[in-house]
């Protein structure tokens, strides 16, 4: 495990990458104007646990692989930004329709769900994987304790604080986006702008190095 000196430092960086605003955070805003706190709550989450995925790959070394082969990269990059972009066309086009009856199909309302569409959002975004191989190694000492564990639990610290300013945005976007809802015009113009920001996000990874 990192020393105190050490830890301050990880947490101060790990705070630093938490307050700026990337396509996860931007991603929950979008979310929660659009769908109200619910939603950005649950996207918040499934941004958290798609984080944690990666965090547990790096741990295995799978996240190496994918930073050394610029082939993965690349394909993890671009079905990523298709993802956003698929997701932010489908809020415009849709932009008239009302939510989903109870009565809809149990694996449609899943596929819609912001939970799953956060999860997806960032297990397909490779710079979450290369953030943690990038930060984490610094701190791990295979002769303190085993290297796994502690990328695993510094991993999931970093977690914790990135998906804890999710919460943060959820919370206040997602109440204006509640009392703003029963307005049908603002609420078609809303989709159209959260689907752009999507489409924006999309074609921002898509094209950053």
């Amino acid at each position: 495990m990192p020393d105190a000196a050490e830890l301050v430092i990880f947490l101060g960086t790990a705070a630093v990458f938490a307050l700026v605003p990337g396509p996860g955070m931007l991603y929950v805003l979008a979310r929660s104007l659009r769908g109200g706190r619910g939603d950005g709550l649950r996207s918040a989450a499934g941004n958290g646990i798609g984080a944690s995925v990666h965090v547990f790959a790096a741990a295995l070394g799978l996240s190496a692989l994918l930073a050394t082969s610029a082939v993965a990269f690349t394909v993890v990059k671009l079905a990523g930004a298709a993802y956003l972009v698929f997701l932010g066309l489908q809020a415009i086009f849709k932009r008239h329709d009302e939510e989903l009856p109870a009565v809809t199909g149990s694996a449609r309302r899943w596929a819609r769900s912001p939970l799953v569409q956060g999860i997806f959002s960032e297990l397909l975004n490779p710079k979450t994987a290369l953030y943690f191989m990038a930060l984490l190694p610094h701190f791990v000492h295979p002769e303190r304790a085993p290297a796994a564990l502690v990328f695993v639990v510094l991993g999931l610290i970093a977690v914790a604080m990135a998906t804890s300013m999710d919460l943060v945005v959820a919370v206040f976007a997602g109440k204006l986006g509640t009392r703003l809802m029963d307005n049908v015009k603002w609420r078609v113009r809303q989709r159209v702008a959260s689907g752009a920001t999507m489409i924006g996000l999309g074609g921002f990874v898509a094209v950053a190095d």
